[in-house]
């Protein structure tokens, strides 16, 4: 904070560019500031300590014998099949499985309930990194969140708009199509054909990704989806050669192979010894050449995408090793979960069928289910990525106060997403509490970019190669000229404006969701034909 303090003290100098974008990174980089007054960082640092803890640590209880089964399938059926205490992440994966409306909304319902324990200790918090924001030349924290885009913070908000109306109509058929497939599960009483979807019939606690339901939200088709899960396991493949085979991805587009540290000091695999966080994740331990993955790598599906996504934060991070240490970051914050999403886009039947793993390619007609699947996830999050910070953008300018926390809250989720709660909330709950990223202080906005700019880094690299097939079938394996001009706009990390690294790469120097549009058009056409005579919309 005192280095934020000092760069402060420089506003309104004139001072060379590169000096002047060191200076506004000094006071970007934190979250959120403690003012300078006696006590308030320590009293800050206990608070958001304690949110993370109690977030954390967080638990429901439910009837044993009522939700035997689900337990036994969460826990095994030697596990403690007891319900009284049932962990946050453990309501994640009921949520994802059950398909019970009644028992769906008691688990969504008691762990928004939790949530509202945070409530205090959040209100607290806003109002002491207020204090520094101001201190740091800012209105509020959600002012200074927004300051980090090369752009005013005003304009930051009028672009996040401007995205989200390129794509809310692909979210629109979506939702449409969506709410009438649960209304054929669940009939009329549950899933009314004229209002927002309840939010806990769509897999995901949040809502925010729908893939879990897939079962329930079938486009109609006989194509059989390709079984990768059978197809690595049936060629051998073993962890390391997951991984080695998302390098050669990267390498066939010129990069430089990992150096063999890598291969040394990554955790690939869990390790038998020790219980371990196995949530994905890259790192650069030097700022150098010391890169490596923290995974618990088990062969299939999954995981051979995770490793490509996490590998292109590794070579990002080495693409920009040489640049001082204040720009070795993501062009903005969406570039690096962008970079990451763009490489595991690639994973196609194109690229399956280069790198040996299939004999044929199956035609095109039959991608509407995959497409689906991607839309569930990909295209239902938007909404929920952008609203998240608005909330809190609302939050930290006063507009909505800690009386109106759940009803700000549950206003723009119903806005945005289209969903509703399934049950009555209370006006002093605190609902956005239940997300991990509000109490945790972590801002939201730059998954909502990721989605946006993985999609036009794919186009970009596709029209770069001239492929000139359904867009969700390109495979730029091998495409040196495609890794040059990548590798360009890496190595730039931040030292640059973020336009100037979009351009290297693009063409362009705005972000642009017609990319998504153009992925999605099968799917779209198909979903704009079986809503016709609906009612869409909430």
């Amino acid at each position: 904070m005192d280095f934020a303090k000092e760069a402060a003290k420089f506003d309104g100098v004139d001072l060379p560019p590169d000096i002047r974008r060191k200076l506004d990174f000094m006071k970007l980089g934190i979250v959120l500031p403690a003012p300078g007054k006696e006590g308030a960082a320590e009293e800050l640092a206990t608070i958001t300590t304690r949110l993370g803890s109690t977030y954390s640590t967080g638990s429901i209880s439910l009837d044993s014998a009522a939700y035997k089964n689900e337990l036994a399938d969460i826990r095994g059926a030697d596990g403690d099949l007891s319900g009284e205490k049932v962990s946050q992440s453990e309501t994640e994966l009921l949520m994802r499985r059950m398909r019970d409306p009644k028992k769906l909304a008691e688990v969504w319902t008691k762990w928004n309930d939790y949530a509202a324990g945070m409530k205090d200790d959040y209100a607290r918090m806003v109002e002491i990194a207020n204090e520094g924001a101001k201190e740091l030349g800012y209105n509020d924290v959600g002012t200074l969140w927004r300051s980090g885009y090369d752009m005013s913070p005003e304009e930051f908000e009028a672009e996040t708009d401007r995205l989200w109306g390129q794509v809310k109509p692909l979210y629109d058929q979506l939702h449409c199509y969506v709410r009438a497939e649960l209304n054929q599960k669940y009939g009329d009483a549950v899933v009314p054909l004229d209002q927002p979807i309840r939010a806990d019939l769509l897999g995901n606690m949040w809502a925010q990704e729908w893939g879990s339901i897939g079962d329930i939200v079938s486009v109609g088709e006989s194509g059989q989806p390709i079984d990768l899960d059978t197809i690595l396991a049936a060629k051998g493949y073993d962890p390391v050669k997951m991984v080695k085979t998302g390098e050669s991805f990267f390498t066939s587009l010129g990069f430089d192979p990992l150096p063999s540290t890598f291969w040394e000091r990554s955790q690939i695999t869990k390790p038998r010894d020790r219980e371990v966080v196995c949530h994905a994740s890259a790192w650069d331990i030097d700022l150098k050449d010391d890169l490596r993955i923290k995974m618990c790598t088990t062969v299939g599906a999954e995981d051979f995408v995770t490793i490509h996504h996490e590998l292109g934060h590794n070579f990002y991070q080495r693409a920009y090793k040489d640049q001082p240490v204040l720009f070795q970051n993501g062009a903005n914050d969406g570039f690096h979960e962008a970079i990451g999403d763009m490489v595991a886009l690639s994973i196609t039947p194109e690229y399956l069928k280069q790198i040996g793993l299939i004999d044929t390619i199956p035609p095109a007609s039959e991608d509407l289910s995959l497409l689906m699947r991607q839309a569930l996830d990909k295209i239902a999050f938007l909404p929920f990525g952008l609203l998240v910070d608005k909330y809190r953008w609302q939050i930290f300018s006063g507009e909505i106060t800690p009386t109106t926390y759940n009803d700000g809250w549950w206003a723009l989720r119903t806005k945005y997403q289209g969903i509703r709660p399934p049950t009555d909330r209370p006006a002093e709950g605190f609902d956005a509490g239940g997300k991990y990223h509000v109490p945790g202080g972590v801002p939201y906005t730059r998954y909502f970019l990721a989605r946006i700019l993985q999609f036009q880094f794919y186009k970009a690299a596709c029209d770069q190669i001239g492929w000139k097939g359904p867009l969700h079938r390109c495979s730029i394996y091998g495409s040196k000229e495609v890794g040059e001009k990548f590798n360009a706009m890496l190595e730039m990390g931040a030292s640059k404006p973020w336009p100037d690294a979009l351009e290297t790469f693009t063409g362009s120097r705005q972000m642009d969701g017609s990319a998504i549009v153009a992925y999605f058009k099968p799917l779209m056409d198909y979903l704009e034909t079986e809503n016709a005579g609906r009612s869409c919309g909430w």
